[in-house]
This record gives structure tokens, sequence and C-alpha cells, in this order.
């Protein structure tokens, strides 16, 4: 019966975080699109449109954190970490994918990975 228990545990946690994963790149491809239409209508300069993919990211991974946090009930801070880090994950593989080669430096991508795990993280603790 043990065994039962925590299969089901982990059955579950694998679909909250598809769950939460889900939301936080439904969220970002809507950001992102309103970002489009700022940049479009306003033309915004290319700092600022750097400043705002940053902010999305973070709100996305803050949001994907929060619902599986909400989700989980314990240990929400490790459950938004991971979260965040398996957003920064996909995202490097589309790019990578995309690319073929990784866009810009380690340094920026060290940057992305801690705001999108910090994101998530914090995401989790709050909830």
């Amino acid at each position: 019966m043990d065994k039962k228990k925590k299969g089901q545990e982990i059955e579950n946690g694998l679909i909250w975080m598809l769950k939460s994963l889900l939301c936080a790149y439904i969220i970002s491809g809507l950001l992102l699109l309103f970002l489009t239409f700022l940049l479009y209508k306003f033309n915004i300069d290319e700092g600022k449109v750097a400043a705002g993919i940053i902010m999305i990211y973070v709100i996305s991974t803050f949001l994907g954190g929060f619902i599986i946090g909400k989700l989980s009930g314990n240990r929400k801070f490790l459950w938004g970490l991971t979260c965040g880090i398996l957003y920064f994950a996909l995202l490097l593989l589309v790019s990578l994918g995309v690319y073929r080669s990784l866009q810009g430096n380690g340094a920026n991508v060290v940057t992305t990975f801690l705001l999108c795990a910090g994101g998530g993280m914090l995401g989790g603790m709050v909830s």
C-alpha cells in the first residue's frame, strides 16, 4: 500500500509541474505578444525590450512557482525552484534548437538561469 501511495504522489507531482510550466509558458506568450505590440506601436529601443524580456521571464517563473506551490502544499520553495529551473531548461533547449548555438555570452545565460530559478522559488515561497 505504501508503494502505491508514493507512486501516486510522484504522479501528482509530475502533473502539477506540467500544469505550472504550461501556465508559465502561456503567460510568457501573452506577455511577449503584448511587448511586441508595444514595440510595434511605440518603436521602443533595444534596451527597454531586453529589460521587458527579462521581466517576462521573472513574472512567468514567479507565477509558475506560485501555482505549483499552491498545488503541492509542502516544500513550496523547492517545487518553485524546480519549476524555474525546468522553465529555463526548456527555454534553453528551444533556443538551441532554433539558433543552433547559444545567444549571448555565458554571463547572460547564467543571469537568465538565476532569474528564472529565483523567480520560481520566490513564487513558491509566496504561495
